[in-house]
């Protein structure tokens, strides 16, 4: 009964549109693949300077952000935020 406004109308949420009122996970997924392989590069590169440091590994890695960020651009990655 809480949720009720008046008898039979339901209130489920705030509008679309609204403050508080969001779609979760923003974005295309491409643009969520970038961020996964831009996030995974920097993992490994960090991983790589402290169990060595294995250079090939770091450099490899940042060739790898680099390439990431460059699908981002290319598929126009900033205009996914609302």
């Amino acid at each position: 009964m809480a949720d009720q406004v008046t008898s039979g109308t339901v209130v489920q949420g705030p509008e679309p549109g609204t403050p508080g009122g969001h779609e979760t996970n923003h974005g295309r997924v491409v643009s969520w693949v970038s961020v996964v392989i831009i996030m995974a590069a920097f993992l490994s590169g960090g991983l790589a300077l402290m169990i060595g440091p294995t250079w090939w590994l770091f450099w490899t890695s940042l060739g790898i952000a680099v390439i990431g960020g460059l699908l981002g651009l290319a598929t126009h990655i900033l205009d996914d935020w609302y």
